[in-house]
């Protein structure tokens, strides 16, 4: 599932937080914190957060039989 109902607060995708740097945001309360830190203030905005990318097979344990019916 790539949006979950319940998310935890971060910075990084705070509606009241823009990204000034990979480890800074500028947020309008708290002013420069780091992305993982979080507030009481905290409003989710989706179109920030960017999810996790699936993982990959590993198809390296397979044998040629595998695929053979």
């Amino acid at each position: 599932m790539l949006f979950q109902k319940k998310i935890d607060p971060s910075c990084a995708y705070c509606r009241r937080g823009k990204q000034i740097g990979e480890d800074t945001v500028l947020c309008q309360k708290k002013g420069v914190v780091s992305p993982e830190g979080s507030c009481s203030r905290f409003r989710y905005d989706p179109l920030k957060r960017v999810p996790p990318r699936p993982v990959s097979p590993d198809f390296s344990r397979l044998k040629e039989e595998d695929f053979q019916l």
